[in-house]
């Protein structure tokens, strides 16, 4: 099974098991990794923010339009973020490595 390394804002590293076709935040929740999602994954916050570790980001499917705006919301905005929800788990995403950010902003309704 495929897996993925979670660092947290302290530095410490996680790595668990990340079933294909989970989404990043739905791997994250099944194993207490604190990561928000307040719109439970629908593309309406931008709580699940991940920073993707670069030599990864590239691999990753670009971006929709969608998730560009919400993640023009995300608090620790970077080059290479963005929405757990949004990056579903696959083979070759196998060793993905990601960054949790300082901070959430909720800016949801």
């Amino acid at each position: 099974m495929p897996k993925i390394t979670f660092i947290d804002q302290a530095g410490n590293t996680k790595d668990v098991d990340a079933p294909v076709g989970l989404s990043i935040l739905e791997i994250a929740h099944r194993n207490d990794i604190d990561l928000e999602g307040a719109c439970e994954g629908s593309l309406a916050c931008s709580t699940c923010h991940v920073i993707v570790d670069q030599e990864w980001f590239d691999v990753l499917a670009e971006a929709t339009e969608d998730e560009e705006d919400m993640l023009d919301l995300a608090f620790g905005l970077t080059h290479t973020s963005r929405l757990g929800c949004q990056i579903i788990m696959s083979d070759e995403l196998d060793g993905l490595v990601l960054r949790l950010p300082a901070g959430t902003r909720n800016m949801s309704v």
